[in-house]
């Protein structure tokens, strides 16, 4: 296969004033007194070039269907700086010995050859590809690679505004960062770390650095986050972003209920009702989305329809893991090792055969799709991988690699009853915003309903704390009591009635899965109880914990809300908070259901810390 690169007649009849870049592009030596070209004006005249020099299209990267695959990527790594609900526990996953991720050199061998045959994009994935060390090295070396023209990396912006300036330097080009929520609160609960500012900062950097559009990454989930679209939208009106709604999809053949994805028809209703002037804009030739515009605005939205219109039939795009594995399609689950042949010493001519063999048997559209756009009949229990509080009984856990799926199946999986058992009264369905740090079973046990023995006697006041002499209400001051650790726990029951029970029990509602909903708003109550409870001093909550399950018998969804922090003063508020409005969430998300719905037994189950001593409800 020949060279991208110019020929050698061709170089030599360009003039001797003219000098190239590593592309084989010609760049003009600037002449004094001479204006010079700008840097977009120079990549502009690189890429002017290559197209009209470009030569036939290698045949080991088009497929049987002709599609010209002239997009990689490539990921980095498998490590992440963040914990997402959705993809891993909170300790991390077993990963891959380093001994059989990429070098950092195969990285590169391979990289020349995609390039060489026709690639002309290379995009930079994870895990998060900017926690590798030497990510600025890897961005300058393909920066050197003749015929490629742009490189991109899809981050979720944590260590971006530190690491973007030598990133621009070393020649990226591109930049796709991930962002599910304007929300800070349930950017944390999400991803069981702080950063939402962090994020913000790299993509006002990538701005200030003149990238445009940054494109901002937004996967849509109901009942999680489609609240947030026209917020998302409002933000193109001053900054030059192109926010991209993603539909959630499944991966690696998770049982994927569609009722959880928002389509893309349903998003551009929503955007229109608010915005009857947007307009579409012409779509590029083999891009995924659908982009709009709003007059005025100096960015614009897309929408990336993976399951309600799918782009199979114009896919340019194949994928190397970070341990050398080829996969020519997002969705399939065939994997070709490149990075073992590679270390048995093939040749180039060997690596294309192999890599045109996979191309060669690539589908003409992801098989899963017919299937994945009908409703999962809700008598197969599973988890899906995509959903983020975990939970168990409707949708079937399958993880982003092998290693996940081993681990899951030690701790959620392998508590999903018989089949016999799956539709009985017992609770099947349990959903928990916290994972035990020792990845143990128990993290979903059932609410108990024994009563606990108390520790030790509760002294208690005859006078009301919160009154002064007058009899005014006062806040207390706690400023002279001793830091401590403070634990508390509380309960409720919402007493659904059979329909409504039904319907969250095989996540059917029309607004979203009602388990998940009611146990966000838990945690963020908790959070803001001060600011719900007049004279409830403010505490920082170093943990926060909502687990819901069900109750077939009862036809009921038992709420456990536990807190924890250090300080002066008691988080018995802050559980009973988080435990009524868990309550109150799931009144909401089901009155239209059924206006029968009784919510209670809200109560603190227990209490400890604090100079009163420790409380067990009996």
């Amino acid at each position: 296969m020949a060279a991208r690169p110019v020929s050698r007649m061709l170089q030599r009849v360009l003039r001797s004033s003219v000098r190239r870049c590593s592309s084989g592009a010609p760049v003009t030596q600037h002449r004094p007194g001479e204006p010079s070209r700008t840097a977009a004006e120079e990549l502009s005249r690189r890429r002017q070039f290559l197209r009209e020099h470009a030569v036939p299209f290698s045949a080991f990267l088009t497929d049987s269907f002709g599609r010209q695959h002239s997009y990689l990527r490539i990921s980095l790594t498998e490590k992440c700086n963040l914990r997402c609900q959705y993809c891993m526990p909170e300790e991390g996953v077993p990963l891959t010995p380093k001994a059989d991720l990429l070098t950092t050199e195969e990285i590169l061998t391979l990289a020349r050859l995609f390039v060489k045959e026709g690639v002309d994009k290379i995009r930079l994935t994870g895990g998060e590809p900017l926690i590798r060390p030497d990510v600025v090295d890897i961005v300058a070396q393909l920066h050197q690679l003749e015929g490629l023209r742009t490189i991109g990396i899809t981050t979720n912006g944590i260590n971006l505004a530190r690491l973007l300036p030598q990133l621009q330097k070393a020649g990226l080009s591109a930049i796709n960062i991930s962002l599910d929520t304007l929300v800070p609160a349930k950017f944390e609960f999400i991803v069981r770390r702080k950063g939402f500012h962090k994020v913000m900062e790299g993509i006002h950097k990538a701005i200030e650095l003149g990238y445009s559009p940054v494109k901002v990454n937004c996967v849509v989930m109901r009942g999680l986050n489609e609240d947030e679209l026209l917020n998302f939208v409002a933000l193109t009106k001053g900054l030059p972003l192109d926010v991209r709604f993603i539909e959630y999809m499944p991966f690696d053949g998770n049982k994927w209920n569609f009722k959880k994805m928002v389509s893309y028809k349903e998003m551009l209703d929503t955007l229109q009702q608010q915005w009857p002037e947007l307009e579409k804009l012409p779509e590029e030739e083999s891009s995924t989305a659908k982009a709009f515009k709003i007059p005025g605005f100096r960015g614009q939205v897309s929408f990336i329809t993976s399951m309600s219109e799918h782009f199979c039939g114009t896919c340019n795009r194949l994928r190397i893991t970070a341990d050398g594995n080829l996969k020519v399609c997002l969705f399939g689950s065939s994997e070709v090792s490149l990075r073992d042949h590679l270390r048995a010493g093939a040749s180039e001519e060997e690596l294309l055969r192999i890599i045109g063999a996979a191309v060669g048997r690539k589908k003409q559209q992801h098989a899963e799709l017919p299937l994945m756009l009908q409703d999962s009949p809700p008598a197969i229990p599973s988890i899906s991988s995509q959903d983020p509080f975990h939970v168990q009984g409707i949708r079937h856990r399958v993880s982003f690699s092998n290693r996940m799926s081993t681990w899951w199946k030690g701790c959620w999986v392998s508590r999903t009853p018989p089949l016999g058992q799956r539709w009985s009264n017992s609770p099947q369905r349990h959903c928990s915003s916290h994972l035990d740090s020792d990845a143990n079973p128990k993290c979903l046990s059932a609410v108990s309903g024994a009563p606990a023995t108390p520790s030790g006697p509760l002294p208690t006041s005859d006078q009301l704390t919160h009154v002064d002499t007058e009899g005014r209400a006062a806040m207390v001051d706690v400023g002279g009591k001793p830091d401590t650790e403070r634990v508390a726990v509380a309960s409720a029951v919402v007493l659904l009635g059979p329909v409504a029970f039904k319907l969250v029990q095989e996540n059917q509602l029309k607004k979203g899965d009602a388990l998940v909903v009611a146990q966000l708003a838990g945690v963020q109550a908790a959070k803001l109880t001060s600011q719900l409870i007049p004279l409830c001093h403010h505490v920082a909550l170093s943990h926060v914990q909502v687990r819901l399950e069900l109750d077939g018998a009862r036809h009921a969804v038992g709420i456990r809300a536990s807190c924890r922090a250090w300080g002066p003063t008691g988080v018995e508020m802050e559980a009973l908070t988080a435990a009524a409005m868990a309550a109150l969430t799931l009144y909401d998300m089901c009155k239209a259901v059924s206006r029968d719905i009784v919510l209670g037994e809200i109560k603190l189950l227990s209490k400890t810390g604090g100079q009163r001593g420790d409380f067990h409800r009996t």
